[in-house]
């Protein structure tokens, strides 16, 4: 019910306008922050990120000490991600459980109404992802969608993936920070494998920022129905849903992170979450 429930007072007042604005638009990372993730390993840690710790930091080979902190090898992938300047100050999110959040107000319908609004809702979603997946071309500079960044959450998959995209969907068009989303899943900027951590977090599928090293041993080995994350010592990316999201390759420091298209995955570890 509070599930049913969420998705209609979400989709309710958007939906028609996500697919009236995605049918008009038709025609990375050795870094992280020490602590044990949900997949029971633990990750080393980067300086803290913030905006300003990371940027422009030479002091990224492995071997390299910074207050005694070893550090990972760089992202190979940064340079094609629109690393932020020190004159980008974006505002911090929040932390990614609120992303997943059911919150019901008082007077909300009952089964019977959601269901049939949601039965009348499904081709019009069904069409919009159609239409961002198959026929929209990517922003000009890159490959990232248009719009404002963000996808519609269909209402036919599993609820931890609709998280998922939830917490996606929350810094899709943060700028990008090596470093970022590390020393806390609360930042204004987000690399590589701090955008895929606070995306599963807002699951539960994580409980501390994981690097990309570490994500290559995250949940279980090889492609998800759902949900598959990429990765290497260097950089990662996950297709959730059949959409990419990564951050090289996207379209400038405010483009969104959800991309059309496909990447080549030689050279990275597919993972994915057991039944997902």
């Amino acid at each position: 019910m509070l599930s049913l429930a969420y998705d209609w007072m979400r989709a309710r007042p958007r939906v028609f306008a996500v697919l009236a604005c995605l049918l008009a638009a038709a025609g990375a990372a050795g870094c992280g922050e020490s602590g044990v993730g949900a997949s029971g390993h633990a990750s080393k840690a980067d300086p803290p990120a913030g905006a300003t710790a990371a940027r422009g930091d030479p002091a990224r080979t492995a071997g390299a000490d910074d207050g005694g902190v070893a550090r990972e090898v760089a992202d190979p992938l940064e340079s094609s991600s629109y690393p932020a300047p020190a004159s980008v100050h974006h505002k911090a999110a929040a932390a990614p459980a609120r992303a997943g959040e059911e919150v019901v107000a008082a007077g909300a319908p009952s089964d019977a109404e959601v269901r049939k609004e949601l039965e009348q809702m499904h081709a019009a979603e069904r069409t919009a992802l159609q239409a961002q997946t198959r026929k929209l071309t990517p922003v000009a500079g890159g490959e990232s969608i248009g719009g404002n960044g963000t996808i519609p959450i269909p209402t036919d998959i599993p609820e931890v993936v609709q998280k998922v995209i939830a917490g996606a969907n929350v810094i899709a068009d943060f700028p990008y920070v090596y470093g970022g989303g590390h020393a806390s899943f609360v930042d204004n900027a987000y690399d590589c494998s701090g955008s895929v951590s606070y995306a599963l977090a807002a699951a539960g599928l994580l409980s501390e920022p994981e690097t990309s090293g570490t994500l290559e041993s995250w949940g279980a080995p090889g492609p998800g129905r759902f949900i598959t994350v990429y990765a290497n010592a260097g950089h990662t990316y996950m297709y959730v849903d059949g959409m990419l999201y990564d951050t090289a390759g996207r379209s400038g420091v405010y483009a969104s992170r959800w991309q059309v298209g496909a990447v080549d995955n030689s050279g990275y570890v597919a993972r994915h979450w057991p039944g997902l």
